[in-house]
């Protein structure tokens, strides 16, 4: 399966209380078809004083969200479009957004 969404790819929440949200994603996780966006889908984590979190106690950050929920903002023309794949003469593989034409990558 290709992820039409990658990381530091820009994107727009679809659904769930997250609904209409933008951010940046951090992390794609291809196996679980989900991705880690910035400040969206934020939790509480109850972690233990180690080498990364000193004091301990009650964290929060970001929770993955499948893939399905997300939509691309193209960078040219800055609204959330679907994204379509075109193979160049070369073999290699290039995105395009659907609304204006122009490549991603």
């Amino acid at each position: 399966m290709g992820l039409s969404i990658k990381k530091e790819d820009t994107v727009v929440v679809l659904t769930g209380s997250e609904a209409g949200k933008k951010g940046r994603v951090i992390r794609v996780i291809p196996k679980k078809a989900c991705a880690i966006v910035e400040n969206t889908n934020m939790i509480k984590k109850h972690m233990k004083p180690n080498k990364q979190y000193k004091q301990g106690g009650i964290i929060e950050k970001e929770a993955p969200i499948d893939l399905s929920k997300l939509m691309l903002i193209c960078p040219r023309c800055s609204k959330p479009t679907r994204i379509g794949n075109q193979i160049l003469d070369g073999g290699k593989k290039i995105r395009l957004c659907k609304k204006c034409k122009e490549v991603i990558d």
